[in-house]
């Protein structure tokens, strides 16, 4: 006989172990985040175990020859969450700290992302567990095309579009595609985007990133009151989304105190010359030693005092430990996940204005839809016309969520998620289930 207090919905719906709730890794934290708006869903409610359960998952053994001669065996991931919306979409990292649940996470913050901004894809989202610096140039290669021919029977440019994430590039977008390309007997260059710009790339699709934190932070600041002239701001991580957003706020009139990535934490109370350190980090792969800055313990770079914070590097960087610390106004989230669901109700009890990575970041797979659509036309647009493109979008997409946060009186992240787990659900209920 059951408990009475077994769940009906738990009992109707077991979950694999792998989805487990109380896994308290990335997967988990998205799981948080989907019960929390579940209550604002309505009728489409009733679709909700859709979110819960990734579409596809593709675990593959990456073997190759390593330049010693020696047989390296390294796992790698393709996941696609949903794709009532479109063709799944997402990037690929290369990391020693990948796990199944942390893609899993990511292909489900791109489905929610991709939906928030309104662009016809799906979620998805794929890794390598490997450190590829301890890889030379060759193995890197070899690499890259032995995982492109393993997931291949999932990607394609109407099917499964990646992208740059951690530690991956336009060059390994372009062996990708030219792997893909060889296996299929035709160039395919929309089965990537960010590749290089004489590939089919996109213009300013490097900078799209970081330039779509900017044009949100800038609109958030205007609907709080928060003058940027003069705004101190803090960022951690300062490759292609941290130093672009770091680089537009200071042309903007904002001071950066203080910058945190791999090699250390940096803070200068009257200003950080934003291009000097661009070029120190170009020149030495990361913020440490900068002269026109004094060290800082890393720890103590969350307590700084600033306006605005930037997290741009990995997820989980914001916990219960740190966000009590934060003096910011408010935080514009550049890499995926960096906040926990309990540092969240910290930072929301202090009147931290939190805007979340499924907006604030969307602007580097908005602009990859401008490059796959551009693809498709054989017909490239200039780069003002690019990035007028993205502002727009990302501007109407941040005043959409914005009024449903009013209305409902709750945060940003849940109005985010609101306002795309409808989009999603209501394309999962037009289509119907299939047979």
């Amino acid at each position: 006989m059951h408990s009475p207090a077994t769940s009906a919905s738990s009992a109707a719906h077991p979950l694999p172990s792998y989805l487990n709730p109380h896994e308290l890794g990335p997967w988990g934290q998205y799981l948080q985040q989907v019960d929390r708006v579940t209550p604002y869903l309505g009728s489409l409610a009733r679709w909700v175990e859709t979110l819960k359960r990734p579409k596809r998952i593709l675990v593959v053994d990456v073997p190759i020859e390593m330049d010693d001669g020696r047989i390296a065996h390294f796992e790698g991931y393709r996941v696609q969450h949903n794709l009532s919306r479109g063709p799944g979409k997402g990037g690929v990292r290369f990391h020693q700290d990948v796990t199944l649940s942390e893609v899993m996470a990511l292909s489900a913050w791109m489905s929610v992302k991709n939906a928030a901004v309104n662009v016809p894809y799906g979620g998805a989202k794929g890794g390598i567990r490997v450190d590829p610096k301890k890889l030379s140039r060759g193995e890197l290669e070899r690499l890259t095309r032995r995982y492109t021919s393993e997931i291949g029977l999932l990607i394609g440019p109407s099917k499964d579009i990646p992208a740059p994430d951690v530690n991956t590039n336009g060059q390994v977008m372009a062996w990708m595609m030219d792997t893909y390309s060889m296996n299929t007997g035709a160039t395919a260059t929309g089965v990537v985007t960010g590749k290089p710009v004489d590939l089919g790339g996109s213009l300013g699709r490097v900078e799209a990133t970081g330039r779509g934190v900017f044009t949100v932070g800038m609109e958030a600041a205007k609907l709080t009151g928060l003058a940027v002239q003069g705004a101190r701001v803090a960022v951690q991580g300062f490759g292609n989304v941290g130093g672009t957003a770091g680089k537009l706020f200071a042309d903007a009139g904002a001071k950066i105190v203080a910058v945190q990535d791999h090699t250390g934490s940096i803070h200068n109370a009257a200003g950080l010359d934003v291009a000097a350190l661009l070029d120190h980090v170009g020149n030495t792969g990361g913020v440490g030693g900068f002269a026109g800055a004094t060290a800082m313990d890393n720890g103590d770079f969350w307590g700084v005092d600033c306006d605005i914070l930037i997290p741009a590097a990995l997820e989980g960087q914001i916990t219960k430990d740190n966000a009590g610390k934060i003096k910011a106004k408010m935080v514009i989230e550049g890499a995926n996940g960096p906040t926990t669901p309990e540092a969240d109700d910290i930072l929301n009890d202090k009147g931290v204005l939190v805007l979340p990575d499924v907006i604030a970041n969307a602007g580097g797979v908005t602009v990859s839809y401008f490059e796959w659509v551009q693809d498709f036309s054989s017909f490239f647009w200039t780069e003002d016309e690019i990035n007028a493109r993205l502002v727009r979008i990302m501007q109407e997409a941040f005043a959409g969520v914005w009024q449903v946060a009013q209305e409902n009186k709750v945060s940003l992240r849940t109005a985010t998620f609101i306002v795309a787990c409808k989009r999603i659900l209501h394309a999962r209920e037009m289509r119907g289930l299939y047979p």
